[in-house]
């Protein structure tokens, strides 16, 4: 069959259709397996069209160099099948940040290769010919956005990492005086940079305002506190869809334009849903991250208050003698890898005939859905899992609330206290239950940086260690 434009036009719709039924898929649980498999097919479908337009185009210069496009495929295939299986559920947004700044730095390569070579691509029919104006537009956009994805990604990697100690990979913000005023000289001069590039200039200003462009994506995620990183993580994502969509206009490749839409478009609405849920604007989140300024307060607080600690027996006394059980979920558990111990723990008291529900914060761990995603992986039944909006007025009527490893989402301040920085953010109720009890590894705060009233009410008992041990104690305790 030959391969006409019209046949590669009807796949890439094909293709975009998947990709939309994995979007539609992944926004829930129950069906997220299915788009999943939706996402891989799109993906191969529009891999191999792209595959054979390049042979269909190229003629004998595109066969031969299709080995080097199928080498790329297969070194790329492993590295992601290796990396897959390796990669803890506690690693997963750093995974996600390093995948965001690969797709930036994709833009870019592609974008200095269309300057280099235009004749290449077909943008122009031979090297002796200027850009288009139409074309340096779109380049001007796909490379600069994909700098600035590559950038702040890899600043984002380090922040989520924790443990690197270059500064500017620290979770606290890192801010000095005239930032702002940077910023925007840069961004100016990066927008000057790109008119000169589309005027008719060409290598001087493009590589200036890509050098330009890396220093910004780093100077943009720098001064934003680790509590934020869940928008960044999706803000990320937005930014790569966007480059992707930017460099597939200068290709003129239709399923590289719909497929960046789709991502862009979904991140931004992610951010958006992400910033609502903290009860924050977009552009508070990138003027500044909260939490750097208010730690070390926090900190002495936390030294002159006291709290009401207890073992694992203790609390097993409390879960199996009460009739309605909340669970959330926070990063801690990821870190401690506790989320089959905490299915088997609630298996067990459910055999005691004791409801146990999980109340899941929109934006609990270090990216968006990462509770979800714990909770999958341990099989958890999704009728168990409760959005924050849906399980806030049972906090009330619950015997117990059980808070492992979370702290931001869970801090009353947010309600009492009208000059914390948290103040108006949404959080789980979980002081309403008529008893509580935290696990956390110590006194610390959390990545917001800021003291927790909870910790200190007379309903509250903390038991503290590592969450995984704790839970199999409580559960061996209660056998």
């Amino acid at each position: 069959m030959t391969l006409s434009m019209n046949l590669v036009t009807l796949l890439y719709l094909v293709a975009s259709v998947f990709f939309i039924q994995a979007l539609k898929g992944l926004s829930h649980p129950k069906s997220s397996r299915r788009g999943n498999l939706f996402g891989m097919l799109g993906m191969a479908l529009a891999v191999l069209t792209t595959v054979a337009l390049i042979v269909k185009i190229g003629g004998e210069a595109g066969a031969s160099g299709l080995v080097y496009v199928l080498l790329a495929l297969v070194v790329g295939a492993a590295i992601g099948s290796v990396m897959a299986q390796r990669v803890q559920m506690t690693k997963m947004p750093e995974l996600v940040a390093f995948m965001h700044s690969m797709i930036g730095l994709s833009a870019v390569c592609i974008a200095i290769a269309e300057v280099a070579e235009p004749h290449a691509f077909g943008i122009v029919p031979s090297a002796g010919m200027a850009l288009p104006h139409g074309n340096r537009v779109e380049l001007f956009i796909g490379a600069i956005v994909g700098a600035i994805t590559f950038s702040g990604s890899v600043i984002a990697f380090g922040k989520l990492s924790g443990k690197y100690k270059f500064r500017l990979f620290q979770g606290a913000p890192v801010r000095f005086a005239g930032q702002h005023a940077l910023n925007l000289v840069l961004a100016l001069a990066t927008l000057g940079l790109g008119l000169a590039f589309w005027y008719g200039a060409q290598w001087t200003p493009f590589l200036l305002m890509l050098a330009l462009a890396f220093v910004l994506g780093v100077l943009i995620i720098i001064p934003i506190g680790g509590a934020d990183m869940p928008v960044v993580v999706s803000m990320l994502n937005s930014y790569s869809g966007w480059a992707a969509a930017g460099i597939g206009f200068s290709l003129e490749n239709s399923m590289l334009i719909i497929a960046g839409s789709l991502v862009g478009s979904s991140g931004a609405i992610l951010s958006y849903i992400m910033c609502k849920a903290m009860n924050r604007s977009f552009f508070n989140v990138i003027l500044g991250g909260f939490g750097g300024e208010a730690a070390p307060a926090a900190a002495g607080a936390a030294e002159q208050r006291s709290v009401r600690s207890g073992s694992p027996d203790d609390a097993a006394f409390l879960l199996t003698n009460a009739e309605s059980v909340i669970i959330v979920p926070g990063y801690g558990l990821a870190v401690a890898r506790a989320q089959h111990a905490l299915k088997e723990l609630a298996q067990k008291l459910g055999e005691h005939g004791v409801s146990v529900k999980y109340a899941i914060h929109p934006v609990a761990g270090r990216m968006p859905g990462h509770m979800n995603v714990l909770l999958a992986e341990a099989e958890v039944p999704y009728d168990q899992v409760f959005e924050m909006e849906d399980i806030n007025p049972e906090f009330a009527q619950a015997d117990v609330a059980v808070v492992l490893g979370a702290n931001d989402v869970v801090n009353p301040a947010a309600r009492t206290d009208p000059k914390s920085p948290i103040a108006g953010m949404p959080i789980l109720d979980a002081f309403k239950a008529k008893t509580v009890i935290v696990n956390k590894r110590s006194m610390a705060t959390g990545y917001a940086g800021l003291d927790n009233d909870l910790f200190y009410l007379d309903k509250t008992m903390m038991v503290f260690g590592d969450a995984k041990k704790v839970i199999e104690d409580i559960a061996k305790a209660i056998e």
